[in-house]
């Protein structure tokens, strides 16, 4: 168990279901006191009802500014302070470049891009009268390391919050404030599992481990860039993958 982070508290976007959702239970299950942001009140309050532990809800959409300012100050009217940002909050529609309409090209760098710089803006204020103060971004292997047609709008925002990251972590430093980044390859969330086994089966087949990574293991990560414990790491990614980009083909896993 890592001691510091019971007590902390912790804003995780996008937490109502799949990775967010994971990021939120698991900091729950350290003893922090944990806001469930999500653009829908209902699916937010029903996720911090089921983590438990004093965990709130608040319904915000990170691409809002005025929505960030209010989340911000929701956690510290909630739990006293704010410790810990997790930017999870992102969407992902698959459409390719052709066939896209620029409005959505907008919407994910709004969202993914965008407003992972509001919600940082926005907690930046009060993490820096935390004297654990923590930034961690949920990106993606997706941009960042590979590719997958129809998400060209997804992977250039996904390889824009590292880009962020690398040049906002030199300016929180002076306060403290760590940020870092998870990396998650192929998860099983709502959405993958609604594709059925056999897509399934043939995912984790590409993947060393042969299997599928579980939400925990995002928030496993995230609780741990977060903690005390990793003081001196700073603007660092962490791939979060089984081992998923590192054959050459799929021959190199026979």
């Amino acid at each position: 168990m890592l001691s510091s982070i019971s007590g902390r508290s912790v804003i995780v976007t996008g937490a109502s279901k799949g990775i967010g959702k994971g990021i939120a239970r698991v900091f729950a299950n350290q003893g922090a006191k944990v806001l469930v942001v999500a653009r829908n009140m209902d699916g937010a309050q029903a996720c911090a009802e089921e983590i438990g532990n004093g965990a709130k809800a608040f319904a915000a959409d990170v691409a809002s500014w005025d929505d960030c300012q209010a989340m911000a100050q929701a956690a510290v009217d909630s739990f006293g302070g704010l410790d810990i940002l997790c930017a999870n909050a992102g969407v992902y529609p698959q459409t390719n470049i052709e066939d896209m309409d620029p409005a959505e090209w907008d919407l994910v760098m709004g969202t993914n891009l965008k407003g992972n710089f509001l919600t940082v803006k926005a907690c930046l204020p009060h993490l820096k009268q935390s004297d654990q103060g923590r930034v961690v971004l949920t990106s993606s292997i997706t941009g960042p390391v590979t590719g997958f047609p129809g998400w060209s709008h997804y992977g250039a925002s996904k390889s824009g919050q590292l880009g962020f990251m690398r040049t906002a972590c030199i300016e929180l430093a002076k306060f403290g404030i760590t940020m870092n980044a998870v990396l998650p390859g192929n998860i099983i969330t709502e959405g993958l599992e609604g594709l059925g086994e056999d897509y399934l089966g043939t995912m984790a087949a590409s993947i060393p481990l042969k299997k599928l990574g579980v939400v925990e293991d995002i928030g496993n990560a995230a609780l741990f860039l977060a903690s005390k414990e990793a003081n001196y790491i700073t603007g660092q990614t962490i791939i979060v993958d089984g081992g998923q980009i590192l054959p050459e083909s799929l021959e190199a896993l026979e």
